[in-house]
């Protein structure tokens, strides 16, 4: 099945994406890990295990073939989450029009990737596997926005951030309307650093909004979170310098601040409910360490992708000798080391 657009993983943001680009007219197949996602979407115009709820478009078509969406395809964005995109990359090189560098690619999983070398970002990760066409021709998109909003038409801003002007330019068109502005960005690193390291510091912010209905926490309130924020936004900028951000100014855009602030505040964060969930619901109890809550991930329910940032960032941290307190204080909670309200506590001696 030749398609214009492919959209490479069925979850609920490569689901939005797909449908906002469908309802400009475009003809966009989506590949499914799952068969049932496939089924769903094919047989009800329904994702509803990821995005429930919403009726997509009749020109979204759904398949578990990775060749069969990309073959021929003009725009293909990579969407699965950070910890199977490489073995989704691996798999796609091999079709046709990939290998030619016939297709025009983007990214929207955030996160950091593994390697010999310690973590990477990940754009520069995929230039090691694909043709060389792609080489600082690749596309990151991000900015503040949920699966959940973009999906029902709400107001939303995206950044295209690649060192190809050209090559944002088109995925900036592709995916503009009147309800979703894009804007291009050449810092290509910043934007990626921030999108990964948010969902860190989203985590903490979770947890202190839990944690202000314990009685016995009282004294923390809405100004603590701002505090946490603003030191979260300063350890994403700091981060980012060190690995290469070109332009200081990524960090007030929406790529910085703007999709920090709505994955800490937003009632459809799953790393601010993850962090809700480790005070509310104990939900670390049943893991000796962070490497056996990745290793056992999919018994959370859904995916906080926070978790495996927290573990690279400390050892970005420790690489660069950068003083990160709120991302390693994270690494250390998941890990088993300390708890939150000493963390939390530490946190506010820092500020003294």
């Amino acid at each position: 099945m030749d398609s214009q657009i492919a959209v490479l993983g069925a979850g609920a943001w490569g689901t939005a994406i797909a449908k906002v680009i469908a309802e400009k007219g475009k003809n966009v197949v989506i590949w499914s890990y799952e068969e049932a996602t496939r089924d769903d979407i094919n047989l009800k115009l329904r994702n509803s295990r990821y995005l429930p709820d919403v009726r997509l478009p009749e020109t979204i078509k759904a398949t578990t073939d990775i060749e069969e969406a990309s073959e021929g395809s003009q725009f293909l964005i990579f969407a699965v989450p950070s910890m199977f995109l490489l073995n989704t990359v691996k798999n796609a090189i091999c079709v046709n029009s990939i290998r030619e560098g016939k297709t025009t690619v983007a990214v929207i999983t955030k996160g950091f990737l593994p390697s010999e070398n310690g973590p990477r970002l990940i754009l520069e990760t995929m230039e090691d596997y694909l043709p060389g066409f792609y080489r600082q021709s690749l596309v990151y998109i991000s900015g503040p926005s949920h699966a959940e909003e973009v999906s029902r038409g709400k107001i939303t801003g995206l950044i295209a951030a690649s060192e190809n002007a050209k090559n944002s330019i088109r995925f900036r068109d592709l995916l503009k309307g009147p309800k979703l502005f894009v804007y291009s960005s050449f810092d290509v690193r910043g934007v990626q650093v921030a999108a990964a390291a948010k969902n860190v510091i989203a985590i903490a912010f979770g947890m202190l909004d839990a944690i202000k209905t314990i009685g016995d926490a009282d004294i923390f309130g809405d100004g603590t979170g701002s505090l946490l924020l603003a030191a979260g936004l300063n350890e994403i900028q700091i981060l980012g310098m060190a690995l290469g951000a070109t332009h200081p100014e990524t960090f007030t855009s929406i790529a910085g601040i703007g999709d920090l602030d709505v994955t800490c505040r937003s009632v459809f964060g799953r790393n601010r409910r993850f962090g809700r969930e480790i005070i509310e619901k104990d939900i670390l109890e049943p893991y000796n360490n962070i490497e056996d809550l990745l290793a056992r991930i999919g018994e959370i329910g859904y995916l906080p992708e926070g978790a495996a940032a927290a573990k690279h960032i400390k050892v970005l941290a420790e690489k660069h000798k950068l003083k990160m307190p709120v991302s390693v204080g994270m690494y250390r909670i998941l890990n088993r080391e300390i708890g939150p309200l000493e963390f939390l506590r530490n946190f506010i001696d820092e500020l003294g």
